[in-house]
């Protein structure tokens, strides 16, 4: 009968494979043949080399390289998946394969004997629109136009024609886009090693969010607001007006500094307290890329106290956050080194740069913006306002107002708020309530721009295009905008275009336009759901109310879409402004 025995390995423990030693289990025919990696991708021209040399040397992959040999065949395979390589696996490997012509096929070739098309037209054009590397004309072009045809073909269709990588609107999207150095940004305010985190939410889990919240009831308001010019409907970019600075006094202190709020919760069951910039960036968190941070105060009583920092992100408003190239800081310049020309339009266009400067604008458009002449006072004067002041009062109206957040009626949960309207608008039922933002260009050519057109080209003929890209690049800035619009119950909310006089120049601006907005029908625009804000509110309120009594800080990742929840000691406040008044004294000095 027959039968089949397996035969007997050896254990080599140091290696894989067949052990080297004398006494292999490999038949003595076999233990000379050349070995080299190779991949389904490489051409085999021969499947073994008998020329090349015996030893040591010829054996590739075996004995003591072995480990070294699959080492580097691993790396090969490795480089082969890369989107660049430019070697598949086993390629350096195989040179004992190689493919080569023989004697008798150097002295072969193929005579073509069809005719080509040689006009001018058919070539240059042909190539010109992009068909794939020849064009629409056939397989190749005239020899004479085909250098010019190709530049011509990579300027209008690029290699893929129309649709190429060079088409018509530009570079391709993402290209080379993984090539572009991280950017670092730094926290708006430095963790203590005393801190303690609490939580760690992310951006997707907020987005889970939702809470309905009732109209909300309406406390008292103070103020002076003054009547919305409506010359300034009639701007236009053949009409445009100059933005003036102008002095004005407005207030904008924070929650705890407030004594009408101070008032209300002394008196009030309301148990969180916050003005509505604090409000709205809490509900827009999602939109958010820059960092920011909210100091948390939960007192004895139980009621929490949400404020902002002097000089922190609630006082200035940023440009192109959004955008998928925002501006970027340039580095600092050494001592006695010159600046020269495009170096000093590079500085005026940093994050900073540019949020201070749409701070600025955003506040004198709405002084310019109304007619003091005009006059509309509400229930009480201004609470900031002191007889000793003698610079005039700008027009702000504070309408301090309460939002119901229970969910439930055993645990009723009340937000007191101060939101801010800045004008009137006179109507057959009354006056009505508006609030005045802005829009600001600085050069549409510029890096960071996010491929805005050109305002005083575009703004007049293709105006949804000019919004649609600033809801685009700014999109949590202009969705801040419309939740505070809602948050004070403006009827309207005036948006102008505002840009330089002269992109290079940062000091003087021009109004290009303006629109009207129903804040409602802008934040539907915008994708903007109040239920989902709410709902982050409401969590970051409990975060809150569960805690013990002390301070704590929220906190924005400045590089992760990730908030953070900490606890830190009840000087911390007091410590940060005691640093910036060290670092002033310092610059002073």
């Amino acid at each position: 009968m027959a039968s089949f025995q397996l035969p007997q390995l050896q254990q080599d423990g140091d290696h894989w494979g067949p052990p080297t030693s004398s006494s292999s289990v490999l038949p003595s025919d076999f233990q000379q043949i050349p070995f080299a990696p190779f991949s389904k991708s490489d051409k085999i021209g021969r499947i073994a080399d008998w020329n090349a040399s015996s030893g040591s040397d010829a054996r590739a992959g075996y004995g003591d390289d072995r480990s070294a040999q699959a080492l580097g065949a691993r790396a090969g395979l490795r480089q082969g998946r890369g989107r660049d390589a430019q070697q598949s696996f086993g390629a350096s490997g195989a040179n004992a394969f190689a493919y080569f012509h023989g004697d008798d096929e150097a002295s072969f070739s193929v005579v073509d004997n069809t005719r080509t098309v040689t006009s001018r037209r058919g070539g240059l054009s042909g190539m010109a629109r992009g068909g794939r590397g020849a064009g629409r004309g056939g397989a190749a072009a005239s020899s004479r136009g085909s250098a010019r045809a190709g530049a011509l073909g990579a300027t209008r269709g690029g290699r893929g024609g129309r649709g190429g990588a060079s088409a018509r609107g530009g570079r391709r999207f993402g290209w080379k886009d993984w090539d572009k150095p991280q950017r670092t940004r730094e926290a708006s305010v430095t963790v203590g090693p005393e801190w303690q985190q609490l939580e760690e939410i992310d951006f997707s889990r907020l987005g889970k969010l939702r809470l309905e919240v009732d109209e909300p009831q309406e406390i008292s308001t103070y103020g002076t607001l003054y009547e919305y010019d409506k010359s300034y409907d009639r701007i236009s970019t053949r009409a445009e007006k100059p933005l003036q600075p102008i002095d004005r006094i407005r207030y904008n202190p924070t929650t705890s500094e407030d004594p009408v709020i101070q008032e209300i919760a002394a008196k009030n069951d309301a148990q969180i307290f916050m003005t509505d910039s604090i409000l709205a960036l809490l509900m827009c968190a999602t939109r958010s890329v820059y960092p920011w941070d909210i100091i948390l105060t939960r007192t004895a009583d139980g009621k929490v106290f949400l404020d902002k920092r002097d000089g922190g992100a609630f006082d200035f408003i940023t440009v192109n956050e959004n955008a998928a190239d925002p501006p970027m800081e340039t580095p600092e310049l050494k001592e006695g080194e010159r600046v020269d020309a495009a170096s000093r339009a590079n500085q005026i266009n940093t994050p900073a740069a540019l949020s201070l400067e749409a701070t600025y604008v955003n506040q004198n458009f709405a002084f310019q913006a109304v007619n003091e002449k005009k006059a509309h006072k509400l229930e009480k004067e201004n609470p900031f306002y002191s007889p000793e002041e003698t610079e005039p009062l700008a027009s702000c109206g504070y309408r301090y107002r309460r939002f119901n957040l229970s969910s439930d009626e055993e645990d009723p949960v009340e937000l007191v708020v101060r939101t801010e309207v800045d004008a009137v608008i006179s109507s057959p039922s009354g006056p009505q309530f508006i609030t005045i933002k802005s829009l600001n260009e600085f050069d549409s050519r510029a890096q960071g721009a996010g491929g805005a057109p050109e305002w005083r080209t575009k703004l007049d003929s293709q105006r949804g295009a000019v919004v649609a890209t600033e809801m685009k690049n700014n999109s949590f800035k202009l969705a801040r905008f419309a939740i505070q619009s809602i948050l004070a119950g403006a009827d309207n909310m005036k948006l102008g275009y505002i840009s330089r006089v002269n992109p290079r120049d940062a000091s003087k601006h021009v109004i290009l336009g303006t629109s009207w907005y129903k804040p409602k029908e802008l934040a539907a625009q915008m994708a903007l759901n109040l239920s989902n804000g709410w709902g982050i509110v409401r969590t970051i309120a409990d975060l809150a109310r569960k805690a013990p009594e002390g301070k704590y800080v929220l906190i924005k990742d400045p590089n992760k879409a990730t908030i953070r929840f900490y606890s830190v000691p009840a000087s911390f406040d007091e410590e940060v402004d005691e640093d910036d008044g060290e670092e002033e004294n310092d610059e002073e000095e």
